[in-house]
C-alpha cells in the first residue's frame, strides 16, 4: 500500500509531499515527522528506498507507507498527556513520533509478537535519544516495547485513551480490542480493508469511520505446540515519575522557554526598517538655443532623466550580491545542550540532564 505521493529526495521532502497531498493536515503532526527521520529506521542497505510512499520489508520488520502512517497520527488526535497503546508496534517508528505529541505525562506502550523486531525498536529508540538533533526540542514519552501477541493481553489490563493496530483484523478481534479503550477514546486499525477510526462514546457504544482504503497483512498468530496454552499478555504498569525524573524535565522546560524567549527578543531587536526606495536620476547636459533680447545664443544646461527600469535593475542586483557577500554562515547550535553544560553542577548531574547524550 502507498504510492499516493511522489517520492522525497530527504525527509523533508517527503513531508512537504505528504503536506501537499493533505495527508498531513496540523502542525503538531508536521513537526513529529520532520523530528523522525524515516531513512534512519530501515537497514542501511535500503536506505534509498526510504523516502518513497511505499511500505518495506525485510524479515519480520515491518514499515508501513508513509501516507498511512500520516493518516493514522491525524486520526488519532493526539494531545499532551494522553496513554496510547501501539498493537504490532514493529520497529518503533510511530510510537516514536506518537511520543513527541503525548509529552513526558503521557504513556506508551507496545506490544510486537517478534523478539527480534523489539530488539530493532529498542537499538532504534536508543539511537535517537542519544544523537537526533530533535531529541532536545521536544518534550518526550520514551515508548515501553512489549514481546507477545496482542490478542493474548490480560484480561485486567488498564485501557488507554489512544490505540493503534498495524495489522489487518477481523471482526471479533476488533470487539477484542475495543474494550482496551476507555470512554471517549479513539483506536484507528485495519478492517476489512478500510482504516478506521473507532470512538468510544460510552460502556457498550462505539462509532466508527472509515478513513481510506488500505491493504494491511492479517494479524499474525503465535505457533505454539498443540496443547500448549498461550502466553499472556502482561502490559507494562503504569507508573509515577520519580522527583528527580520531574526535576529534569522541569529544568529543561524552563532552559528551553528561556532560550525561546532570548531569540524573540534578539530577533524583535534586530528587525530592520525596509528602506524606502529612493527614485534614481541622472544629468545629462543638453545643447540648445535660447532667446536673449532678439538674438538666439547657443547654450548648454543640465538635465535630470529617470534611470530606465533595466538599469536599475543591475543595480538592485549588483546591492544584493554586496550584501550576500556580508553575511556569515552561522553554524546551527544546540542552545539547550550549551545552557545545560553552563550549569555550576557536576558532570554526572549535567549528563543526567542531558540524557547522557553524545552529541
Amino acid at each position: 500500500m502507498g504510492g499516493a505521493v511522489s517520492a522525497g529526495e530527504d525527509n523533508d521532502d517527503l513531508i512537504d509531499n505528504l503536506k501537499e497531498a493533505q495527508y498531513i493536515r496540523t502542525e503538531k503532526v508536521e513537526q513529529a515527522f520532520r523530528a523522525i527521520d524515516r531513512g534512519d529506521y530501515y537497514l542501511d542497505s535500503y536506505r534509498d528506498s526510504a523516502y518513497k510512499d511505499l511500505a518495506w520489508k525485510h524479515g519480520n520488520i515491518h514499515l508501513s507507507a508513509p501516507c498511512i502512517y500520516s493518516e493514522v497520527m491525524e486520526a488519532l488526535k493526539l494531545q499532551p498527556g494522553l496513554s496510547f497503546l501501539n498493537l504490532g508496534s514493529g520497529t518503533g517508528y510511530l510510537s516514536t513520533m506518537v511520543g513527541l505529541i503525548i509529552g513526558p505525562f503521557g504513556v506508551n506502550h507496545g506490544v510486537e509478537l517478534h523478539r527480534d523486531v523489539v530488539e530493532y525498536a529498542k537499538e532504534k529508540l536508543d539511537a535517537f535519544i542519544k544523537y537526533s538533533d530533535s531529541f532536545d526540542k521536544f518534550e518526550f514519552c520514551e515508548p515501553v516495547f512489549q514481546v507477545g501477541n496482542c490478542l493474548e493481553i490480560a484480561a485486567d489490563s488498564h485501557q488507554y485513551d489512544r490505540i493503534y493496530c498495524g495489522a489487518g483484523v477481523q471482526k471479533d478481534h476488533g470487539n477484542y480490542m475495543k474494550v482496551l479503550l476507555k470512554i471517549g477514546g479513539i483506536l484507528v486499525m485495519p478492517i476489512e480493508d478500510q482504516l478506521t477510526q473507532i470512538t468510544r462514546t460510552g460502556q457498550c457504544t462505539w462509532d466508527s469511520k472509515n478513513i481510506l482504503a488500505v491493504s494491511f497483512a492479517p494479524l499474525a498468530q503465535q505457533s505454539r505446540a498443540d496443547g500448549d496454552k498461550p502466553d499472556t499478555v502482561h502490559l507494562p504498569p503504569v507508573t509515577v515519575r520519580s522527583l528527580q525524573d520531574l526535576s529534569r524535565i522541569y529544568i529543561r522546560r524552563t532552559l528551553r522557554n528561556l532560550a525561546s524567549e532570548d531569540a524573540h527578543a534578539k530577533a524583535t531587536a534586530q528587525r530592520i526598517p525596509q528602506k524606502r526606495k529612493r527614485r534614481r536620476c541622472r544629468r545629462r547636459r543638453i545643447s540648445t538655443y535660447v532667446f536673449v533680447g532678439n538674438q538666439l545664443i547657443p547654450q548648454t544646461i543640465e538635465s535630470e532623466e529617470e534611470q530606465h527600469p533595466e538599469e536599475e535593475h543591475k543595480e538592485a542586483e549588483e546591492e544584493e550580491e554586496r550584501d550576500i557577500g556580508d553575511i556569515e554562515v552561522v553554524k546551527q547550535v544546540n542552545v539547550l545542550r550549551e545552557q545545560i553544560t553552563a550549569l555550576p553542577l557536576p558532570e554526572s548531574l549535567k549528563a543526567y540532564l542531558l540524557y547522557y547524550r553524545e552529541k
